[in-house]
């Protein structure tokens, strides 16, 4: 199934009916690369795809010129010495060729990082004016660089396409019957990879996709959290101990530091690097701390890998021995909707970039979240959706419920609010999943969240 990349597909089917164009496409793991490339070259002429492969240059390039060789006649007397002079033959050619060249890091890899991009800075200046080449790849920090001033190839890309993980409204495309509170539920646990949602089965409960998809060792949801997206990492054994610590919740340094690294040595710096480059953490400052690192804090980037590590990754044995159905029973129903309710608060935040993209949310400054003192109490805290426009800042409550918001309750938050002493305008809304007792506040209607693309 080949959803959701209208945009890229016609951006790029733009660029291939002309020549001598040079487009990078990168994004972490199983984010839809390879999906588009397949669907970008359908019905198209003298398309030609090479993945690399973790070995040298020369391997590459024998696979390369074997590639060819099944789309272009080549006379057998012909030998490459390097890439150069394949692409200088494949330019002397009459016909147009497109040149997808997929994992590109992987020729970077295995050989001296700067050679390789100034081979290819040669093909682009001086051997693709009847091609457009396309190199695409996973690992996001080296292909980043290609995009960084003083590198080879720098200045040299018609067009660059950072893909991204689904958003929460095109994900539920994946399980269009279920219900708004489900649909919030599974991409709260699934994520946006559109790799894990083919794999999920719309037609049976949010219970039984967890069970076939995360606790059995033999699905590649499985392989994809343990193993898959964190294989680029610098120290996946450091790397797997800092995304366990982090799981659900959010992780300032000094927590991190002191499970992960207590002698203080500063190896976890080079691994939180690591992580952030592969798009799989991020680091939150409250839209009122900007400068502040002592409030800023880490947060897992993809809800497959943050549902893995908070109910599965340490219980191997225990899924084993009880048998899946049991262990769900015992250890995730009952801490389940507390979960889904966080993570449903990055999915309103979610809901006013995507106004904010659109053009629907007049006079925004910033989105995230609100740091707090309240004096009266001697205590802090945190609102999780802030929305930061010129003259005041929105505080919105958000409540995964299975009932309606009771006006006593929404009292309770807004005399919380009247506590905190700041100098800042401050405005108050809610959301909740299962509609509001009547009121004066404001109420978002929960179907709104799905009809703002």
């Amino acid at each position: 199934m080949f959803l959701h990349r209208e945009k890229e597909l016609n951006i790029l089917n733009n660029l291939l009916l002309n020549k001598n164009n040079k487009i990078a496409i990168y994004g972490k793991r199983r984010v839809g690369k390879t999906s588009l490339i397949k669907e970008i070259m359908k019905n198209k002429d003298n398309c030609i795809y090479f993945e690399c492969v973790q070995d040298s240059l020369d391997i590459n390039l024998e696979l390369f010129v074997e590639t060819l060789s099944k789309v272009i006649s080549i006379n057998k007397f012909i030998k490459f010495n390097n890439f150069i002079e394949v692409f200088e033959y494949l330019n002397s050619l009459d016909n147009k060729y497109n040149i997808f060249i997929d994992e590109y890091p992987y020729l970077k890899k295995q050989n001296n990082n700067d050679s390789v991009d100034s081979l290819f800075q040669k093909i682009f200046d001086n051997y693709s004016s009847n091609l457009n080449i396309i190199l695409c790849g996973s690992e996001i920090k080296m292909m980043s660089e290609l995009l960084v001033e003083g590198n080879p190839i720098f200045g040299r890309f018609n067009k660059v396409i950072l893909l991204k993980e689904m958003n929460y409204i095109e994900a539920s495309s994946f399980y269009d019957n279920k219900s708004i509170m489900d649909k919030i539920a599974f991409y709260s646990v699934f994520g946006g990879s559109p790799y894990i949602n083919t794999f999920i089965d719309k037609n049976k409960s949010l219970k039984d996709n967890i069970i076939e998809l995360f606790l059995n060792e033999q699905s590649p949801v499985y392989s994809y959290a343990n193993y898959l997206l964190i294989s680029d990492a610098v120290n996946q054994i450091q790397a797997k101990k800092i995304v366990s610590i982090i799981k659900n919740g959010k992780k300032r340094f000094s927590e991190i530091e002191n499970i992960a690294d207590p002698s203080k040595t500063g190896k976890i710096i080079k691994s939180l690097k690591s992580l952030t480059d592969l798009d799989l953490i991020k680091k939150v400052y409250p839209i009122n701390r900007l400068n502040d690192s002592k409030k800023a804090y880490y947060e897992l980037n993809d809800n497959a890998m943050r549902f893995f590590y908070t109910y599965v990754y340490n219980a191997q044995s225990l899924i084993v021995t009880l048998g899946a159905n049991a262990y769900y029973d015992a250890y995730i129903k009952d801490s389940l909707t507390t979960f889904i309710s966080h993570r449903f608060e990055e999915i309103v935040r979610d809901y006013y970039s995507i106004l904010s993209q659109n053009n629907k949310l007049d006079g925004i400054r910033n989105i995230g979240t609100f740091y707090y003192d309240d004096s009266s109490t001697k205590s802090n805290g945190e609102f999780d959706v802030a929305l930061e426009f010129k003259d005041y800042i929105k505080l919105i409550e958000v409540k995964y419920y299975k009932d309606k918001l009771k006006k006593v309750e929404m009292d309770k938050e807004a005399e919380q609010l009247n506590k905190i002493k700041t100098s800042i305008n401050i405005k108050q809304a809610f959301v909740s999943t299962s509609g509001y007792e009547e009121s004066d506040y404001e109420c978002i209607d929960i179907n709104d969240l799905y009809k703002c693309l």
